[in-house]
């Protein structure tokens, strides 16, 4: 997980992304008018994880009005507009994220986390693939036991949603922030089968205050 700042104006935004790429780019160019993956994955420090590329570059000009978001994605080559397209993110409040999150999507969620101070205070799963020869099976293991989790509220809301980080990793503050990261599944039981959660599995975060 980690920190990022949000450009707050758009000729910014677009001089830092319209880069050139790094020096093995030889296709790209710098203040071309063009951006580029591999322009935006510099700005990210990323290279070939399309997915958090487009959500690095959602979070950061999450601060840009409409208007100035548009003329920045106008900029996008035409590989990048589709990869854009693809997984461009849910924008969610805690309550909306449990009702309408979608399973290995995209999301920025907004809201207030609150660390969940012991395993004891929590008991959801998430399932690990194993692969045994040519045959991929899934075991059940803590969440608790792979990540920092967290309870995250809107302002309006009393709903909560559960959105957790490596652990070891940065703590979160507890004021207003965004969260940006992959909607993933959670069982609230280790032998349960049916009925599955969402938690949001951070890869960001942008600090409001």
């Amino acid at each position: 997980m980690k920190k990022i700042e949000s450009y707050i104006d758009v000729n910014d935004a677009i001089s830092d992304l319209d880069n050139g790429g790094r020096f093995y780019n030889l296709f790209t160019h710098a203040d071309d008018g063009i951006i580029s993956q591999a322009e935006l994955g510099k700005v990210g420090g990323l290279f070939n994880d399309k997915q958090k590329m487009i959500l690095f570059f959602e979070l950061s000009v999450s601060n840009l009005g409409s208007a100035a978001k548009t003329e920045v994605l106008s900029k996008f080559d035409n590989s990048l507009q589709l990869n854009y397209q693809k997984y461009k993110a849910q924008e969610l409040s805690a309550s909306e994220a449990n009702e309408i999150g979608v399973i290995s999507s995209n999301a920025i969620i907004t809201g207030i986390p609150k660390k969940i101070a012991s395993k004891s205070e929590f008991n959801g799963y998430i399932l690990i693939p194993i692969l045994a020869g040519k045959v991929t099976t899934f075991i059940p293991v803590p969440i608790t036991d792979s990540y920092d989790v967290y309870e995250i509220r809107d302002e309006k809301s009393s709903e909560t949603f559960f959105i957790a980080h490596a652990r070891g990793s940065e703590k979160l503050p507890e004021q207003q922030i965004k969260v940006a990261g992959v909607i993933k599944e959670l069982k609230s039981k280790k032998n349960e089968d049916n009925g599955s959660k969402k938690f949001l599995e951070i890869n960001y975060f942008l600090n409001l205050n």
